[in-house]
This record gives C-alpha cells, structure tokens and sequence, in this order.
C-alpha cells in the first residue's frame, strides 16, 4: 500500500498510477502549504497576496499592468484588482496611470512592500529548507526537471485541446 493510501486511508487502489500521483502531489502542496499560510496570517497576508507582493519586487522600478501581475501568479485570481486593492488600502503597493498606455495601470512594490518582504523572507527560506531537508542537491534538481516536464507537457496538451489538436 503507498503512503498517499495510507495517509488519506483510503482502502481502495486508485485507478491508476497517474491518478495516485495527482493525489499525492495535491496532498503534499496542502502539507507544505499549511506552514506558510499560518506564517503569513500572523503577518495579516494571504498567500495570494505574499505572491502579488513577490512579483511585484521582481518587477522593480517597472511594475506590471494587472494582466501582466495575473499572468505570473502561482494560482489564478479571478479578483485581482480586489487583491490589489487590499493591498494598497494597507501602503503595501501603489497604483498608477501608465504615462504610455492611459488604458493601463502599472501596480509597484512600495517601499513599505519592501520592507515586509524582507522580514518575512528569513523565516520563509528557513522553512522551505526545513520542509526539503530529506532531498540532496541532485534530487532538488531531478524534482524541479520532473515538474518542469509536467507543467511543460500539460500547457502543451492544453495549448492542443484549446487549438483543435489531436
């Protein structure tokens, strides 16, 4: 019996092999997840928000358009500018008029923004570390190809079924 079966003690085998890998895969996106989102909270953020703060501090000086910030979220967003908003309400990042498209609103990281990033980030690499510290440095590799090729294959088949594919 596998540990996903174990765990959820689910007393029958999945159909298949791809469907109890999916499962397992969900299960330990909840395990890893749950740690983080307790973090944030006690920082009053959600995750989504840490993520929006996250792309934001890449962007630099730049900022991004909304489409451009929802392009880049780890999960969608069907709110964005609700999430936005929020965020600024607390001076976390600022919204402003595109000088080149006026139809646009280029969003940025606040200095503030910043700051919370920076007193977050100790306690979030500590605890990715804790989470991954089983895994060496090949096996951190051998698992980041494997859910490139997974993402990469998905987006494909999507990509195909979207496009009238075979």
């Amino acid at each position: 019996m596998s540990g996903i079966l174990k765990e959820i003690r689910q007393r029958h085998p999945f159909a298949t092999k791809e469907e109890e890998v999916m499962v397992s895969l969900l299960r330990t996106v909840a395990v890893l997840s749950q740690p983080m989102e307790d973090f944030l909270k006690e920082h009053e953020l959600t995750p989504r928000q840490y993520n929006v703060l996250r792309i934001l501090r890449g962007a630099g000086e730049a900022g991004w358009s909304c489409k451009e910030i929802g392009e880049r979220l780890l999960q969608r967003e069907p709110d964005i500018t609700r999430l936005l908003g929020r965020l600024e309400k607390r001076g976390l990042i600022s919204r402003k008029l595109d000088p080149e498209d006026r139809r646009s609103v280029l969003t940025r990281i606040t200095k503030r923004g910043l700051a919370q990033m920076e007193s977050l980030q100790p306690e979030l690499s500590r605890m990715a570390q804790y989470q991954f510290r089983t895994l060496e440095e090949d096996e951190l590799e051998k698992l980041l190809a494997t859910l490139d090729r997974i993402r990469d294959a998905t987006a494909q088949g999507m990509s195909e079924t979207n496009n009238g594919g075979d």
